[in-house]
């Protein structure tokens, strides 16, 4: 009868830690390295330059964070850019039938 069992949790097993995927923590990784190069160069005690200099850490982690029924903030943004810049033609693609350009 072709019935399928496809676990509701399957995508998220295939993050890390079951959150990230290696592109997040690229962004991360370089967020927080580029916060930390500018902490060891700058020297200065002014709180307005220091949080500019903590601002890629800031960004880098907000993209990164994750929100319910979206894998993260940088996805979300990315799905609402494609839906409003390309053609709105959605072809199905799953585990049991791949959709056929019409």
């Amino acid at each position: 009868m072709n019935n399928y069992l496809i676990p509701a949790n399957s995508k998220k097993s295939q993050l890390i830690l079951g959150f990230f995927t290696l592109t997040d923590l690229i962004i991360f990784s370089a967020g927080v390295g580029l916060t930390l190069i500018l902490l060891l160069i700058v020297e200065s005690a002014k709180i307005t330059l220091m949080l500019l200099i903590l601002c890629p850490a800031l960004i880098a982690s907000f993209l990164v964070l994750p929100i319910p029924n979206y894998h993260n903030v940088l996805q979300f943004i990315i799905n609402v850019y494609a839906f409003y810049k390309g053609r709105r033609q959605y072809i199905w693609k799953g585990w049991c039938l791949d959709g056929e350009d019409e």
